[in-house]
């Protein structure tokens, strides 16, 4: 199988294996035992922390550990009070509007953030926002459908002057492009360790000290009391590592996945009638979303599958459905092309050979119906 779905998930890699591989066999004490194996095992979420906190440039006593990034989404909006204004971007994840909507439901203030052709917060949008100011917008970093990149640092500092408080979703920048959560200066940042060739199941909420956080899992004193459970500790030494080795090689990677993103898009542009959205705007180095008119796109992708090809019609906890992309309606991409969306997400194990053999399996599918 040609795997073209990174934006899914990642392969985990042969490092984060090894690391976590003795929390999985003979460090199995629990965290918040005081003898010498659940030492062991706290000083070891203690370096994977450290480790997060170096990635994204963030104090490692403001990260608490999740699920993944559909919890750390949750738990960044739960910090909102009964009767808050919430404004949401609408490109953002599920995790962010699902739990939007369900807030909504209760008491909650809900507001969309419109974006332009482009995918981009225009300037206008803002103007509106800052003359209506919510308690809290959540505004993803970098779309997972589409791969733009919102220019959020200077998003922040209007929204910051009028006391705004800013969630993101960096959810699919992290390990591609740099993130520094200082840098950014947003209040919430969440993250998730799957998406940079860490294992499933664990990610990570970043909160700016001295802001309330209202656990969602009660019941321990783990997190500094804001998510109760004993600690999967090989997951979170497994994204710690994951962390440690993208920041290792940020570099040479965005580079490698830059070119073949390229050389893709060249290739793509041969075939006649193809649109790749959101084309002109900055993007993430290993995302393309592409359509075409009169082609169903989930049938594409099971006669791409069928060929031992894998690739996204969008997003993977989105999928399934047989509505288009939300992403792709909000930037006014009219239903039956953004219906026939395909999204190629790039990896550090793809190779230029493969993406010309997928353009030619692509055309001949694509002329033959």
């Amino acid at each position: 199988m040609i795997y073209f779905d990174h934006n899914a998930t990642t392969p985990l890699d042969e490092g984060v294996l090894e690391a976590m591989l003795p929390f999985l066999r003979t460090c199995y004490g629990n965290p918040s035992s005081l003898y010498r194996q659940g030492r062991l095992t706290r000083s070891a979420i203690d370096n994977a922390r450290e480790q997060i906190a170096s990635l994204v440039d963030a104090p490692a006593s403001q990260i608490i550990f999740t699920s993944g990034g559909t919890e750390a989404n949750n738990l960044a909006l739960a910090t909102l009070a009964p009767h808050d204004k919430l404004a949401v971007c609408s490109t953002e994840h599920p995790s962010v509007t699902e739990s939007a909507n369900s807030l909504q439901k209760k008491s909650i203030k809900l507001s969309r953030i419109n974006v332009d052709s482009h995918g981009l917060i225009a300037q206008k949008e803002l103007d509106q926002l800052i003359n209506n100011p919510p308690n809290l917008a959540s505004i993803m970093l970098a779309n997972n459908e589409t791969g733009v990149i919102q220019d959020l640092a200077a998003i922040t500092q209007q929204l910051r002057a009028s006391n705004i408080k800013i969630h993101t979703d960096a959810v699919q920048a992290l390990g591609k492009i740099p993130v520094s959560f200082k840098q950014l200066a947003v209040h919430l940042m969440s993250l998730s360790s799957h998406k940079i060739y860490g294992p499933k199941g664990c990610g990570a909420l970043i909160y700016e000290k001295g802001l309330k956080i209202n656990p969602m899992i009660i019941g321990g004193g783990q997190e500094h009391e804001y998510r109760a459970g004993t600690e999967n500790v090989a997951a979170i030494v497994g994204f710690g590592k994951a962390a440690e080795i993208a920041k290792d090689n940020l570099t040479t990677r965005t580079t490698h996945i830059l070119t073949l993103r390229k050389q893709l898009e060249i290739e793509l542009k041969t075939i006649a009638n193809i649109s790749i959205f959101a084309h002109d705007s900055e993007r993430l180095p290993n995302t393309v979303l592409f359509g075409m008119p009169e082609v169903d796109g989930e049938m594409l992708l099971m006669k791409l599958d069928q060929k031992g090809y894998a690739v996204s019609s969008g997003s993977a906890c989105a999928s399934g459905g047989k509505e288009p992309s939300p992403s792709l309606i909000a930037m006014g991409i009219e239903p039956i092309l953004a219906k026939s969306a395909i999204r190629i997400s790039l990896g550090l194990g793809n190779t230029q050979k493969e993406i010309s053999s997928f353009i030619q399996l692509l055309k001949s599918l694509v002329y033959q119906a």
